[in-house]
């Protein structure tokens, strides 16, 4: 049986995620070993998404980033939500296998209305392999040209959703940069080994992963976070529950790992921690029920308007308290904090930990 723990104090639910997460003093050797270990990272947008791996990876400055991508170490695609993210190149196939059907099932009232049949996948797969085989990654802006010259229109969003399409079912994806775009790369060529699981073995070991770098969280975070069946979630979950520790809080079950779990008992970390995190992080995004690390009066504040932009956040021992912004650039380039009204001054030791994560973070930009 799995074992069990009681969570009384708030406060305490961010600061195990920080440890999940690998913000907690506990960060990764490389962006390659974080993003395995993170399983999948929100990555729509490409520069919050190479902070994302570096505040977690100590040391690492942006172009670490970049070269664990550029080498192929690190990969970027679409496996879950219909959004980018960035994972392992081992893990990429089989996310998309069990991902892309039911996505593709989603988006198929979209496809009616750009005019996309499967005939018409296949032909952009045939245009796209063609040209990439025969001369290597190509822009996105190449490809739509071959598209619109091999009789694929591409305007109107059809020539995303081609693209989408193409990398969802493991015949494109997006592979090394030429300056600060991605080139498109056949999947097979940039990608020689990603495993292919058994679908009841893929779902099990991703839920492990998940709340092993994730936790504490819920059956439905993970089902919201992938877009998977709650039903079909709840039937693999039997598979690691064992791995895994229970944690209750407030009438409502939990997971998170057991090394993690031990540090209640042995000291958990973060009290006195601040990060500077971008826009979409995991710690904010990676669930459907943010309210124990962002107070929903605030929520707007973070996603103004609800227009799906996740703006940089302050955390302070595992809370957002505010968003900040980077104004400069270069020696001179300052963060500056916006603190949620109601929230207290910041003291003297918390401005200088807000002037540490600063400058961590203008090295990790190389300024």
């Amino acid at each position: 049986m799995a074992a069990q723990a009681a969570l009384r104090d708030p406060r305490t639910m961010g600061r195990l995620r920080l440890a999940s997460q690998r913000l907690a003093d506990n960060g990764a050797a490389s962006a390659a070993e974080l993003v395995r270990w993170m399983t999948a990272m929100q990555a729509q947008d490409l520069q919050a998404a190479l902070w994302a791996v570096g505040v977690r990876v100590p040391g690492a400055g942006i172009a670490d980033v970049r070269a664990a991508i550029n080498s192929g170490a690190v990969v970027r695609s679409w496996p879950m939500r219909g959004t980018l993210h960035l994972v392992a190149p081992e893990d990429l196939r089989w996310m998309l296998e069990l991902t892309a059907e039911r996505l593709a099932r989603s988006i198929a009232g979209r496809h009616r209305q750009l005019g996309i049949a499967w005939t018409d996948v296949e032909k952009a797969r045939d245009l796209a392999l063609d040209r990439i085989l025969a001369e290597g990654p190509i822009s996105r802006a190449g490809l739509f040209r071959v598209f619109d010259a091999g009789g694929q229109p591409t305007q109107g969003q059809r020539g995303i959703h081609l693209l989408g399409s193409l990398c969802r079912h493991g015949w494109l994806v997006l592979g090394p940069f030429a300056g600060n775009q991605q080139l498109i790369a056949a999947f097979d060529q940039w990608i020689p080994a990603s495993s292919a699981l058994a679908r009841e073995e893929a779902l099990a070991g991703f839920l492990l992963r998940y709340f092993r770098s994730h936790g504490p969280a819920t059956l439905r975070d993970f089902a919201w976070w992938t877009q998977l069946p709650l039903t079909e979630v709840r039937g693999a979950f039997e598979r690691v529950r064992q791995e895994l520790v229970e944690l209750e809080f407030e009438g409502t079950t939990y997971w998170l790992s057991p090394d993690v779990a031990a540090l209640l008992d042995t000291g958990l970390p973060g009290a006195r921690s601040l990060h500077l995190l971008p826009g979409f992080d995991e710690f904010v995004l990676g669930y459907t029920d943010r309210t124990h690390v962002l107070d929903s009066g605030h929520a707007d504040l973070i996603v103004p308007g609800g227009n799906g932009v996740f703006k940089k956040t302050v955390v302070a021992a595992g809370k957002v308290i505010g968003t900040w912004a980077l104004q400069g650039t270069g020696p001179r380039a300052v963060v500056v904090p916006e603190l949620f009204e109601g929230t207290q001054p910041l003291g003297p030791a918390a401005q200088a930990a807000i002037a540490r994560a600063a400058k961590r973070y203008v090295a990790f930009l190389g300024e």
